[in-house]
């Protein structure tokens, strides 16, 4: 399997990849450089997949990388977290969190309830990257990722801080309160709920530099 490796430098940090025979697949527009003889192609999507791409903002175009060498992906403020995707597992990503994977790890789509779309904001049809097989994966993360475990339990969040699940736990929107008075003065819009037996990979502290960047960005187009 492919080598995959979290470097930083004056607060940025990027993937190193070492192949050796290997292949890997990454989010499209991801290369910075790579060296030796590695070479490039993109499998083309199901019509499935490019019929889903139409209605969502989840890349079906994922470069793949073949050969011996080196690949460097490019850097970010934010951070990158490894983990091992197992062959009883499915893991649903959130929108825009693949980064890359070996080449044994499958990548498919998933999608959420329609009502659970539409109290998100995210429309009627909100597609997601989901992962199946035997590797590992890199995910694109704005800051430190927890693993939580739910047996029959539930976790409840102010905000979609939870970047990926197994399947076995299931995601709803609803309103924190339980009546319009306390909805109103809590000051909390909404509460995503997760339900079932699993893995959680949680994302609540963004790095500062991160944070600083989108506020920064935030403050420019006003």
């Amino acid at each position: 399997m492919a080598t995959f490796k979290v470097e930083h430098t004056e607060g940025m940090r990027w993937v190193k990849i070492a192949l050796d025979g290997d292949a890997v697949r990454t989010e499209r527009g991801a290369l910075n450089h790579m060296q030796g003889a590695i070479t490039m192609d993109v499998p083309l999507p199901s019509l499935r997949a490019w019929w889903v791409s139409l209605f969502s903002d989840e890349s079906v175009m994922r470069p793949r990388y073949s050969g011996t060498g080196t690949v460097y992906l490019d850097s970010s403020l934010g951070g990158y977290h490894l983990m091992t995707v197992k062959p009883e597992e499915r893991w649903v990503l959130d929108t825009r969190c693949f980064w890359a994977s070996d080449g044994e790890v499958g990548l498919s789509i998933y999608r959420e309830r329609l009502m659970t779309a539409f109290l998100s904001n995210e429309g009627l049809l909100w597609y997601k990257t989901a992962l199946k097989g035997n590797g590992q994966a890199v995910l694109s993360v704005p800051g430190p990722v927890q693993e939580v475990e739910l047996k029959h339990d539930t976790l409840v969040t102010d905000g979609p801080f939870v970047i990926a699940r197994t399947q076995g736990i299931s995601m709803r929107v609803k309103r924190p309160a339980k009546n319009i008075v306390s909805y109103w003065l809590s000051g909390q819009k909404r509460a995503y709920v997760y339900e079932g037996t699993g893995k959680l990979l949680l994302c609540t502290v963004p790095y500062w530099r991160a944070r600083m960047q989108k506020e920064r960005s935030g403050w420019d187009t006003e």
